[in-house]
Parts: structure tokens; C-alpha cells; sequence
């Protein structure tokens, strides 16, 4: 089904909406939940809360892409779940290794509070991640979006671990140039 089709279903309140969601963007979904909480059973959870969260926000928002809409809520609820298990225990997973390779990028003593902060500075990624060159910029999605382990990003890209690892690298040292440029890291300390 046409995800216009899907969206309208939602705005209609029409619960094949959800039927509809699930079939055409369920695994992908779950597919992005497991990536980040590594546990199954909480990523199906995370999805079917997703589908909740859809419901509601439909309307009044109208997604342009319903993917991108439901990627970014199932992404958002799944780190929500994962910061609430890690605050109880810390673990190795490769969500924090992903937050850990990130945490360079901004100051440590940054406080985030200011909602406006954190719009301008999410504008500012996305803007990043965009500009860059197509290999580079699926790199860098998937392993800070998608959250997927080295490994997988180099057999999907015909790479070795190593030139992944180089990749991201570089394209880290980049956004901190750009976020100092824009204001959000002070590149002198």
C-alpha cells in the first residue's frame, strides 16, 4: 500500500492504518529497535508502541515520509527504553559504543537542556549528514542512525573493518569542524 494511502488511513483514524504500518514497515522497524536494545522482545515492544505514537501524532502532524517518520520514532523509543535499563546497569552494547565515538563531537560540560539548543543542533547533523559524499554519508547513517556494528557496515559496503573504522573517523573529525563552525564545540579547548 502507498504510504499516502497509510497516512491518510491514520488521519482518517482508520485502524488498518496500523495493519498497514506493521506490514510494509514492521521489520524494518524492529530491524532499527533491535539494533540499539539488543533484546527482542523489547524491541517489539518498542515497535508496537511506535504504532501508538503514530496513531496519536496522526494527526495533526502529516509525515512527507512516513519511513523516515515511523524510523524516527521507534529510534527515539528504543533509546528512551535503552537509557532506562543502562541507568540500572551499563553495558558494552553497540549503542553506547555509538554514543561513547559521538560524545567527541560535543563538549562535555555542554548543557542540553534548551530545547532550541537541541533543534538547531539536530538541524545541524542532519544538514551534515547530508552534504556528504553518498558512501560516506550511508556509512555514517548506519552506524549512527541504524546503530549497526562495524562489522556489518563493512560486509554491506564491501569493506574492511579497519576503513570503516577510518571512515568514520574522518567523517567524526568533520562534524566537529562543522559543529565548532556552527558554534556547538569550541575547537580552542
Amino acid at each position: 500500500m502507498e504510504d499516502s494511502r497509510i497516512v491518510e488511513l491514520y488521519w482518517k483514524k482508520n485502524s488498518d492504518a496500523i495493519l498497514a504500518s506493521e506490514e510494509k514497515y514492521g521489520s524494518y522497524c524492529r530491524l532499527i529497535a533491535e539494533n540499539i536494545l539488543h533484546n527482542r522482545e523489547d524491541a517489539e515492544e518498542c515497535v508496537n508502541d511506535t504504532w501508538l505514537q503514530a496513531w496519536n501524532a496522526i494527526p495533526p502532524q502529516r509525515p512527507q515520509s512516513l519511513k523516515h517518520f515511523l524510523a524516527r520514532i521507534t529510534r527515539n523509543l528504543s533509546f528512551n527504553r535503552w537509557k532506562s535499563q543502562s541507568a540500572v546497569k551499563r553495558s558494552g552494547h553497540e549503542t553506547a559504543l555509538v554514543l561513547d565515538e559521538l560524545a567527541e563531537c560535543l563538549e562535555s560540560e555542554t548543557d542540553v537542556e534548551s530545547e532550541v539548543f537541541l533543534r538547531e543542533l539536530r538541524a545541524c547533523i542532519r544538514d551534515f549528514a547530508r552534504s556528504l559524499p553518498e558512501r560516506e554519508g550511508s556509512v555514517f547513517a548506519r552506524r549512527y542512525f541504524f546503530l549497526d556494528s562495524v562489522s556489518s557496515i563493512a560486509e554491506r559496503y564491501g569493506m574492511t573493518e579497519n576503513n570503516v573504522m577510518v571512515v568514520l573517523s574522518h567523517t567524526r573529525k568533520k562534524l566537529k569542524k562543522r559543529l565548532s563552525k556552527e558554534g556547538f564545540y569550541d575547537d580552542a579547548k
